[in-house]
């Protein structure tokens, strides 16, 4: 557990596809992304938050990203890959590992929101330039090198109540 004062700047970042699908997969759920956003800071001073989304249908107008930017946060999108013979790929960890090490310089503590295990040397290294690094996820699906490596975990497991409501059928 890591001391958190009113004064320390902090950084969020989070990867929507690995919080959205662990959500989804563990409680049939989505992600109240303004209670995150408040376990996140806790209190300190927010620098940036950045959430990264893919979107798979561009150019149409989407309720998700905007209650997303609505919450706190600054979203970066990208849209979906499609290959030749069908096969989809989108995720943005290079993306996230560049802005945790350019916004390392600039804040206390770097709050990354995944449970990916590739994010690892980014981790080591941030700590390495003397910022800390918290990681929020869900413990079933974190990655257990990623959670001992951060310098504190929070467990979104645990917070099921403030962070998680049932998706709205229409």
């Amino acid at each position: 557990m890591i001391v958190r004062n009113p004064n320390q700047r902090v950084a969020v970042l989070v990867d929507v596809q690995n919080l959205y699908y662990s959500a989804k997969n563990l409680y049939g759920q989505k992600i109240n992304f303004k209670n995150l956003l408040n376990v996140a800071v806790q209190g300190r001073v927010l620098t940036r938050a950045i959430a990264y989304v893919i979107n798979a249908q561009p150019g149409e107008d989407n309720e998700f990203f905007e209650a997303v930017n609505n919450a706190g946060f600054e979203v970066k999108e990208k849209p979906l890959q499609t290959f030749f013979g069908g096969a989809k790929k989108g995720d943005w960890d290079v993306g996230i590992a560049m802005d945790a090490v350019r916004l390392s310089s600039k804040v206390d503590s770097i709050v990354l929101i995944s449970g990916d295990g590739d994010f690892r040397p980014v981790v080591s290294y941030v700590q390495s330039v003397g910022c800390l690094v918290e990681v929020i996820a869900f413990e079933k699906t974190a990655n257990n090198d990623l959670m001992k490596e951060a310098d504190d975990f929070i467990n979104i497991d645990e917070l099921r109540e403030d962070l998680l409501f049932k998706e709205r059928r229409r």
